[in-house]
């Protein structure tokens, strides 16, 4: 079901790196975090909960393997994988590489800011991490 107005049912909501029938794998517009990705289901749902449990299986299953990737390609001090929907009633999953250098370690990535300027990723980091997606999830 889509819902006017919801922007993970009217967009993408940034590069899209993988998907299947049920979700994908993106890289949202985070300029702080440019590692940041999201595993956003299709479908207008608010809840883990709210899905079948194979498909709460599918849906771990792939935010284990984003977070996988990153730590492969990155090498960060540690990930932050969080899902709020606070904002955004959508399901999504976000999964953020964090440095001791970022902008806001050890706050959270929507904290207050401690330092200027991102710490920058490999510039091939999205094809990257897609073929690795790819790879852990054939």
């Amino acid at each position: 079901m889509s819902v006017a107005g919801c922007v993970f049912c009217e967009t993408d909501g940034g590069e899209v790196l993988w998907r299947d029938r049920h979700l994908r794998v993106i890289v949202p517009e985070e300029k702080d975090h440019p590692g940041f990705l999201r595993v956003v289901w299709h479908e207008h749902v608010a809840e883990m909960t709210d899905l079948a449990v194979s498909d709460r299986e599918h849906f771990m299953r792939v935010v284990f393997a984003a977070e996988s990737a990153m730590r492969e390609l990155l090498a960060p001090h540690k990930v932050n994988v969080a899902s709020l929907g606070n904002v955004v009633p959508h399901l999504h999953w976000h999964v953020v590489p964090r440095f001791t250098d970022d902008p806001h370690f050890p706050n959270p990535v929507w904290g207050q800011r401690l330092r200027e300027g991102p710490v920058p990723v490999p510039a091939d980091y999205r094809a990257r991490i897609a073929t690795r997606l790819k790879t852990l999830l054939s």
